[in-house]
């Protein structure tokens, strides 16, 4: 059958019916209100191609090089051409028509919407880059359903599936066609805190379609609802506008709304309690927090769509209260917490001179710039970010990159200053401002902004000049042809292999880390699920290609590179993350080496990447092995190193120093064959401390220059000096003025510091050994 109706479908039928339809499918079986309708099935697509004989030709069109635009222009044209312009199969045809006839007696207005297989799950990075089609009738039925599956061919949506590792041949499509709800308002409701996951339900309402509230067009109201009493908190928005169906063309139109429902509430209690009702039957059914869309005509509720939210932080000890207030929790660049009082009497900055601080944060990139503020709530929302906007965003992911490329500057609400922001801000030179807490509700879209990502500031307003465009890479490029000579390397830290070039004109000795998890993290999959997914081969070619990108760079110079440490909370945000286990402390849990000698076969994989690397001659390639503890850590992946073929005693190899655990036990690692120690002062801090790095609250008792840390460093260095073991750095404290001075006084063999940093750690080491060299003759 070319067809599946909703009451037929459940989540085990993802493969068949894409993610739309699995949800709708599985809200329809658990007995909620629903609209009818059916899925023209994935199998289907694919039957058509192949049976038109276009798939081999449609799938050679779309294998370009996605980085060269009129190559891409080029490939989507006509992948969409091919599609478009095949004829129905009468079959097949005669079947869609006749289950259009039993939707609404054959004169529905219906919703035709695309449901990719592989990038349309409720919780994959490019939810959404498909087409929707509203009110459309049985005159433009297969046209719709056509265009739904050439959209899958768009330019935007070729260049994300190639940058994430998706086999083109791979991917089907399906179609959902169910019956429109002409709703005189609707919204989104997440039944629990989307951020905190505690239990309080936000609800968002506008008038007409909800298309408005999704796609930006409105501010809707907002109901916060604490579950336990219902008591609620509510936002009543000025909803200018709405989106609603012309009667006469049966089209979606953007129409003003009347003056006197602008400001008045849309929903009444006895609408929120429904929607309750019914968002706590879908959580209790999934059995985890959901992100509703809903829609109520004529007193009736109906669910268009669940997906899991992804964005709570499991890690946050921080309660929701029951209501939301943008203005509370504001940081002040420090790390301490202000009230919008605090924050109002701030003043104005230094920046310019003029502009009053509107947003305050923690500076993790330096540089000031002005520029449009662009909202971005979902990823669709990247495609609005052109050169020279600045992002506003929750936190950023590693999806985002090409976005944050090309933006002046990154704003975000939550994170610190090792968040995935803050080190990708910085190694692309992208002035960024993270731990905002609420810039997202504070700022609106395409007001001009100046960012101080120095002092952690958002100034209304603009208050930089603009200053001639220079290139990334010049940027960092030593203005002096003479390198200073030092005995000390001074290497730089990549987290991202796009960073790789702009990271080798800074002249580095290396690369004292590279840094594996946002090449796996990129493919928004986890490592268990994409190989299920695309095989073995596929992953391993995916971090050979990452790390060989930079090795090329460096050749010969070394590149250090850190197999995989992500906790399971970014792990819980990647398809296949539901099998991630629950931990109250990510950061203390199931992550790096820990996690390797625990899935074996997996860890196996990233083993097998090196020693392919090294068969291609990157002699280059040293690899680290993160948050050991003691030696029997190391005795362990040293067997795993021979299993995969690798030599120990040929290949360098070392640890990273990240726990008192390790430094404490540096000796006997040094004995079971070690060549390096690298100090991560990030993890090695807040474990010597007991201070959380993430948590803003205790964000000023963060010190790598802590006594106790400086003492656990100095010895290591000492021990390893004993055993002719290489000391490294490779924490963000590598670029403090400070840190170097100490590192190089007790010897350390290493520093390796961000891309902006090197060329001031490289003058800053030379100044201290040469002050050694004449204290050691006067």
């Amino acid at each position: 059958m070319a067809v599946l109706w909703l009451d037929e479908i459940s989540a085990g039928d993802l493969e068949q019916v894409g993610g739309k339809g699995a949800s709708l499918g599985e809200l329809t079986g658990a007995g909620l209100p629903v609209p009818p309708g059916f899925v023209v099935t994935a199998g289907t697509y694919r039957s058509f191609i192949e049976e038109a004989e276009i798939d081999e030709e449609l799938f050679e069109a779309v294998d370009v090089d996605v980085d060269d635009s009129s190559a891409l222009a080029e490939a989507a044209d006509r992948a969409q051409e091919l599609i478009l312009e095949t004829p129905f199969p009468d079959e097949l045809r005669d079947e869609i028509l006749e289950s259009y006839g039993e939707v609404g007696d054959g004169e529905a207005f219906v919703a035709v919407r695309s449901s990719a297989t592989a990038e349309d799950l409720p919780d994959a990075s490019f939810a959404g880059q498909q087409e929707t089609f509203l009110n459309v009738t049985e005159e433009d039925l297969l046209d719709r359903v056509r265009e739904c599956w050439a959209s899958l061919f768009t330019q935007r949506a070729i260049y994300y599936r190639q940058e994430q590792g998706f086999d083109h041949s791979a991917v089907n499509i399906a179609v959902v066609v169910q019956q429109m709800v002409d709703a005189e308002k609707s919204g989104v409701m997440f039944t629990s805190h989307p951020s905190t996951g505690d239990p309080t339900m936000i609800i968002e309402a506008a008038w007409g379609l909800g298309e408005a509230v999704v796609s930006g067009a409105v501010s809707p109201d907002n109901y916060v609802i604490d579950r336990k009493d219902r008591s609620m908190d509510v936002t009543v928005a000025e909803k200018k506008v709405k989106h609603e169906k012309n009667e006469a063309t049966g089209q979606t139109v953007e129409r003003e709304v009347p003056e006197d429902k602008r400001t008045q509430r849309v929903i009444s209690d006895d609408e929120i309690d429904s929607l309750m009702d019914l968002g706590e039957r879908v959580e209790d059914h999934y059995d985890e927090p959901q992100d509703v869309e809903w829609a109520i005509v004529g007193g009736d509720v109906y669910m268009l769509q669940s997906r899991p939210i992804t964005t709570i932080d499991e890690d946050d000890s921080d309660a929701a209260t029951g209501s939301v207030d943008p203005t509370k929790g504001l940081t002040d660049g420090s790390g301490s917490v202000q009230t919008a009082e605090g924050t109002s009497s701030a003043g104005t900055a230094d920046a310019g001179g003029s502009g009053e601080v509107i947003v305050d944060g923690l500076g993790s990139s330096p540089g000031t710039v002005s520029g449009p503020a662009k909202i971005v709530t979902k990823l669709d929302d990247l495609a609005k970010v052109g050169e020279g906007d600045i992002i506003v965003t929750e936190m950023t992911m590693p999806d985002m990159v090409p976005a944050m490329k090309r933006a002046s500057g990154i704003i975000t609400d939550e994170g610190g200053m090792t968040s995935h922001a803050a080190i990708v801000s910085r190694e692309l030179g992208v002035p960024a401002i993270v731990g905002t807490t609420n810039a997202t509700t504070v700022l609106e879209d395409g007001q001009v902004v100046t960012l101080d990502g120095d002092k952690g500031s958002v100034l209304e307003g603009s208050a930089v000049e603009p200053e001639e465009e220079t290139e990334p890479v010049e940027e960092v490029r030593p203005q002096s042809p003479v390198k200073p000579m030092t005995a000390t390397e001074v290497k730089v830290n990549v987290s991202i292999p796009e960073a790789a070039e702009r990271a080798a004109a800074t002249g580095a000795d290396g690369v004292g880390l590279l840094r594996t998890e946002h090449m796996i993290l990129s493919l928004n999959q986890t490592p268990e699920k994409f190989i299920a997914e695309n095989g073995v081969d596929d992953y391993i070619s995916e971090l050979v290609d990452g790390i060989r990108g930079v090795a090329d760079e460096f050749y010969p110079r070394p590149v250090r590179v850190r197999t995989l440490d992500a906790p399971s909370d970014e792990f819980r945000q990647l398809e296949g993350g539901e099998d991630e286990p629950e931990e109250h402390n990510p950061m203390l849990g199931y992550r790096g080496i820990r996690r390797s000698l625990d899935r074996t076969d997996v860890f196996a994989h990233e083993l097998e990447a090196f020693h392919r690397l090294y068969e291609m001659g990157y002699d280059n390639v040293e690899i680290m092995f993160p948050l050991v503890n003691d030696a029997e850590d190391i005795y362990r992946a040293k067997s795993c190193m021979k299993e995969a073929g690798i030599d120990p005693e040929k290949r360098k190899w070392g640890a990273m120093i990240e726990t008192p655990a390790s430094a404490l036990s540096v000796e006997e690692m040094a004995e079971a064959g070690i060549d390096f120690a690298s100090f991560g002062t990030n993890d090695l801090t807040q474990y010597t401390l007991a201070v959380d790095r993430n948590n803003e609250h205790v964000a000023d008792r963060f010190d790598e220059l802590h006594p106790a840390v400086l003492r656990l460093i100095g010895d290591v260095i000492e021990t390893c000096r004993e055993h002719d073991v290489e000391t490294s750095i490779c924490g963000q404290a590598g670029s403090k003025p400070e840190m170097v001075r100490f590192l190089v006084n007790e010897g350390i063999s290493s520093i390796s510091a961000n891309i902006d940093a090197v060329r001031d750690v490289q003058h800053e080491v030379k100044r201290v050994e040469q002050k050694l060299l004449l204290d050691s003759v006067r």
